[in-house]
C-alpha cells in the first residue's frame, strides 16, 4: 500500500493484547485511519473467534482476520460454523487464518495428537469448504484424521459466502507446502525476515502449489512485522528485543534464526528463559536482529524504516505490536501510535 505522500505503508495490523474493548477500539481506529485489514490471534487467555466478533461489530469496511485461530481443539464442524457466523456478522469480511501451534501446545494445551500436523491441515481445509458448500446430501468423510457423517435433518441455511478465504500459518517448509497445496494464502510469523521469505517461504509455497496443480501467484503471503513506536529509541528497541527473545525460545522457530547465522545465541536466550531471567533474554538479542525483524523508534523513523527495509517482502504486510512484557496501557498506547503513524493522509 502506498500513501498519498509516496511512501509505502503497511496493509494491516495484528492485535494480541489488551481486553476485548481495547481490541474493538483499536480495530475501529485502524479502519478510520485507512488500513485495509485488522487481524487478531489467540493464546491461552484469548479467543480469536470472540475477538473477531467484537471487531466485526466495531467496523463496517475493514477486512478482519485470524492470524491465527487454533485448528486443533475445535472440530471441523465447529470451525466451519464459527467461520460462517463471523463472515455473516462482518458482512463477508472474514479471512480465516488457521494454525496448529507448536507440538507442545497441541499436546499439552489442546490434548491433541501432534503427529503429522501438515497432513492434518491438508485434510482439514478441504473439509471446511465441504461444510460451506454442503447440500441436502450431507457429508460422508472417513479420512486419516477426521471422520464426519452428517446428514441434514432440517433445511440448510446457506452461508453468505461459499468460499471464505482460508490461510494457513507455517514457519517450516512442510507446513508452508501444505498452505500452497490447499489454502488461499500463508500467514507468516514475526521471526520471518526478507531472506527467510525469499529462500524458504516462497519456494516452499510454490512447491506445494505446483504439486497440487495450483498457481502459486494466486496465493497471498501475509507477514507480521514487529513494530514499537516511541520517541525513546532504546525503549522501543528493548520492546522489540523482548518479543524476539520470547520467540527464540521456541524450537519450532529455530530454522529462521539459524538461516541468519544466529543459531548460537538461541542457547543463551533459552538458558535465560529457564532461569526466568528476562533481562538476560533481552540483552542476548543482537541489534542486527532487531533491524531484520522489527521497525522501532519515533514515528518518522518507523515510517522510513518500513518504506526502505520492509516494503515488498509480503503481499500483505501486517504491523504487530510487541506484547511480551508490555502492560495493557503500553500495548494500547503503542497500537494507537502505530495507527497514527501510518494513517492515510
Amino acid at each position: 500500500m502506498t500513501s498519498r505522500n509516496g511512501w509505502h505503508r503497511p496493509d494491516g495490523i495484528v492485535l494480541l493484547g489488551g481486553d476485548l474493548a481495547a481490541v474493538a477500539r483499536a480495530t475501529s481506529k485502524a479502519e478510520a485511519a485507512g488500513f485495509d485489514s485488522v487481524w487478531t490471534t489467540e493464546f491461552y487467555e484469548r479467543s480469536a473467534t470472540v475477538s473477531l466478533a467484537a471487531m466485526a461489530q466495531a467496523t463496517s469496511r475493514v477486512t478482519i482476520g485470524s492470524a491465527i485461530a487454533y485448528a486443533v481443539g475445535r472440530s471441523p464442524l465447529v470451525l466451519a460454523t464459527e467461520a460462517r457466523d463471523l463472515d455473516e456478522l462482518s458482512g463477508g469480511r472474514l479471512v480465516l487464518g488457521l494454525g496448529v501451534g507448536t507440538r507442545t501446545m497441541q499436546r499439552d494445551w489442546h490434548g491433541a495428537d501432534p503427529a503429522h500436523p501438515a497432513r492434518r491441515m491438508e485434510e482439514l481445509v478441504p473439509l471446511l469448504r465441504r461444510f460451506w458448500h454442503m447440500d441436502d446430501s450431507g457429508i460422508d468423510h472417513d479420512g486419516e484424521f477426521y471422520t464426519v457423517h452428517l446428514h441434514p435433518t432440517a433445511d440448510i441455511r446457506p452461508p453468505i459466502r461459499l468460499d471464505i478465504p482460508v490461510y494457513l500459518a507455517g514457519v517450516n517448509r512442510r507446513m508452508i507446502e501444505a498452505a500452497g497445496k490447499v489454502a488461499d494464502g500463508l500467514v507468516g510469523h514475526p521471526v520471518f525476515t526478507r531472506q527467510y521469505v525469499d529462500e524458504v517461504v516462497r519456494p516452499a509455497l510454490e512447491m506445494g502449489a505446483r504439486r497440487a496443480g495450483r498457481q502459486p501467484d494466486r496465493l497471498t503471503v501475509c507477514g507480521y512485522i514487529i513494530c514499537s513506536v516511541h520517541d525513546d529509541i532504546a525503549k522501543a528497541r528493548a520492546e522489540a528485543k523482548a518479543q524476539i527473545a520470547f520467540y527464540a525460545v521456541v524450537r519450532t522457530y529455530t530454522a529462521a534464526f539459524e538461516l541468519l547465522g544466529f543459531g548460537s545465541l538461541i542457547a543463551d536466550i533459552r538458558a535465560a528463559w529457564q532461569r526466568r531471567d528476562r533481562a538476560s533474554m533481552i540483552a542476548a538479542v543482537p541489534e542486527e536482529l532487531v533491524d531484520l525483524m522489527a521497525v522501532t523508534g519515533p514515528p518518522h523513523e518507523v515510517r522510513q524504516r518500513f518504506d526502505s527495509d520492509f516494503a515488498g517482502i509480503y503481499d500483505h504486510a501486517l504491523l504487530y505490536s510487541p506484547s511480551f512484557g508490555l502492560t495493557q496501557q503500553r500495548f494500547e498506547e503503542n497500537v494507537g501510535a502505530i495507527v497514527e503513524t501510518f494513517a492515510s493522509t
